[in-house]
């Protein structure tokens, strides 16, 4: 299932005549180019065809064509294998994701010292991430040990080694350092006492992808775990000697794909693209039969056969990723009271209303009911995933939408959570306490609109939520999910840099940056960190270096709290002015006039579209705003001094 990328649909009969069409349209492309180019790249495409993908990303890249619906990256890529093989997959894939990926190859068996040269091409190409492509050959781990000491030995040489590379680099890496794992021999030594045996090539690797695994957790890199794919889809499947021997590629030809989608999934979640909504259709997708024909007594859900049992995994499933943050919504042809009938009187429905951010159930066309979906949440149709048993409905919705995802399915719903997963629609580089609350966050914000629409009035709507804005420093308990906010923000984000969350310790810690972070809480709930300001303590002028915000609470002012925030911290400290910067990107523009309506003056516009502001403080005043501003920052810098 996972090999053979089963959820996709099978490629276009013509795609080598798309491509062709695509490309020959490069240079100047018209309405619907970038939807056409997705719908392509939404197949279960082989190496060939991936390579295709590639050249147009390249062709895009190379004149200045990204839509700005398409983020973009520079990959670095470096291991001991033949990179040149596995660039065209990884960029080919990318454009699935809404990605066009340059990838910057390191030279085959030259890692260490290219890594150590700083007039590299690794060093010199402006890499937004890089990819550790290392594998037990190269790394000294394919061979069994002499003893326990010498396999400890060499478990530190190849942890250092893999340590080495992404340290070098780092420097010249924007965002994010990417790390694989290494896959398990196939061939034992000892057969089943090698996960007991220090010496042999299998605990050693075990002990390596520890380190890497430790390694991830401390914050220093992101894993990507191939050694997982290749027992996922068989080691024997996955491992061809041959092909190591006659061209140095480090798996079987045939797996190039896969291994192209999980490398893709992982960039994909730096840039912010992994999904963040499940939309479910009901009749044969939650439970077995049609609820409108058959009634509540009829549909096929529950313990005692195997289909109901089937639809329950399907459900446990949803709510699992629910746990997990992952927004739930429902869209369905029937009558809305049928449709809710299973949730609220199914004895053994465990998918419950409340459980439901947006409940779509009518006769209107579901693509129509997707765009409401994620009007109501607020969010892109690209974080939509659609999970239908219908494979006519599922047509319609990529022909419409194609930036929604739309699964295949199987005949056996037994499957379903397999495929689904198999998807990884919902890769995670991080986890917090805020992730596992966000479903939450946007079944509360869709309450929020739908009393918007009923009260009709923003100022009394924003008064009745009562809402209470909590400014504080960023520190260590917090510093994930800020070092995240800044690395997923697109569109609310001035600036769009990218920092480690080493590198938000650094700016947490160092006396002359004020780094914030903004929580806003309200009478449907808490909506947990929504907002990241670090600014630099110029003597003069502070100069903002990131002001990000989350979408889901525009329009309730918020901005204009930290903002005055900013001034008072500013003012404080003898500056009479701040300095800001709207920095143009792919996804930002919704905040091209961010400072302008704050009051800013525009002082400077540079060639490459950055603009800069200023804001005069003594001729600044606090606005009267609908929230109560509980700012800690403020309270203690009065206490200290």
């Amino acid at each position: 299932m996972l090999s053979d990328l089963a959820w996709l649909p099978a490629a276009a009969p013509d795609f080598r005549g798309r491509v062709r069409a695509l490309r020959a349209e490069a240079s100047a492309p018209t309405e619907g180019f970038f939807e056409r180019a997705l719908a392509l790249a939404t197949a279960a495409l082989d190496e060939n065809q991936l390579g295709q993908l590639a050249s147009l990303g390249r062709e895009l890249l190379a004149g200045g064509k990204a839509p700005p619906a398409y983020a973009q990256a520079r990959l670095g890529l470096i291991g001991d294998g033949t990179l040149s093989l596995l660039a065209p997959v990884i960029a080919g894939t990318a454009i699935r994701y809404g990605l066009l990926v340059d990838v910057v190859e390191g030279d085959y068996g030259s890692g260490i010292q290219q890594a150590m040269n700083t007039s590299s091409p690794l060093h010199l190409a402006g890499l937004d991430m890089l990819l550790v492509a290392s594998g037990a050959r190269g790394l000294g781990l394919n061979r069994s040990a002499e003893s326990s000491e010498d396999a400890e030995r060499r478990v530190d040489a190849a942890f250092s080694q893999v340590k080495l590379i992404a340290d070098a680099l780092r420097p010249a890496v924007v965002a994010a350092i990417l790390v694989q794992t290494v896959p398990l021999p196939i061939d034992p030594l000892f057969g089943s006492f090698d996960r007991l045996e220090p010496t042999s090539p299998y605990a050693m690797i075990g002990a390596l992808n520890g380190r890497l695994r430790d390694w991830a957790a401390e914050g220093g890199v992101l894993l990507v775990d191939v050694a997982r794919l290749a027992e996922t889809v068989g080691l024997e499947r996955w491992d061809a000697p041959g092909h190591w021997y006659a061209s140095k590629l480090p798996f079987a030809p045939e797996m190039a794909p896969v291994y192209g989608e999980v490398v893709a999934r992982v960039i994909a979640a730096v840039r912010g693209r992994s999904r963040k909504c499940l939309v479910l259709d009901l009749d044969n997708t939650l439970w077995g039969g049609v609820i409108g024909d058959d009634g509540l007594a009829g549909i096929q859900l529950g313990q005692g056969s195997a289909t109901g049992e089937a639809f329950l995994a399907i459900q446990r499933m949803a709510l699992e990723l629910r746990g997990r943050g992952i927004v739930l919504a429902v869209c369905s042809k029937n009558e809305e009271d049928a449709a809710r009938a299973p949730f609220r009187e199914h004895p053994d429905m465990l998918l419950r209303e409340d459980h439901i951010a947006v409940f779509q159930a009518n006769w209107t066309d579901k693509a129509a009911n997707l765009r409401a979906i994620a009007e109501a949440l607020n969010i892109g149709l690209d974080a939509l995933v659609f999970l239908d048993d219908n494979p006519a409905e599922r047509a319609q919705v990529r022909r419409e939408l194609p930036w929604v995802a739309a699964p295949e399915l199987p005949e056996d719903p037994a499957l379903y959570p397999r495929m689904l997963a198999a998807a990884g629609y919902f890769e995670a580089v991080s986890f917090s306490v805020e992730d596992r609350e966000r479903a939450g966050y946007y079944q509360a914000n869709a309450q929020r609109a739908a009393t918007l629409q009923a009260s009709g009035d923003m100022d009394s709507y924003l008064s009745s939520l009562h809402m209470v804005c909590a400014i504080n420093a960023v520190d260590p308990v917090t510093r994930p999910r800020v070092a995240q906010l800044i690395n997923k923000s697109n569109q609310f984000n001035l600036t769009t840099r990218r920092y480690t969350e080493a590198e938000v310790a650094a700016a947490e810690a160092d006396p002359a940056r004020h780094a914030i972070q903004v929580r806003l809480a309200d009478t449907f709930g808490d909506n947990g960190i929504i907002s990241v300001v670090i600014a630099n303590k110029v003597v003069e002028a502070w100069d903002i270096d990131t002001w990000l915000m989350s979408c889901r609470v525009l329009g309730r002012r918020v901005e204009e709290a930290v903002l005055a925030h900013l001034a008072g911290a500013a003012r404080a400290a003898g500056a009479t002015a701040l300095t800001g910067r709207y920095i143009p990107s792919a996804k930002n523009r919704m905040v091209a006039q961010h400072y302008d309506k704050l009051g800013f003056v525009r002082v400077e516009e540079l060639p490459d579209g950055t603009v800069v502001y200023s804001l005069d403080l003594a001729g600044f005043a606090a606005p009267d705003l609908p929230l109560l501003v509980d700012d800690q920052v403020a309270v203690h810098t009065e206490s200290a001094a």
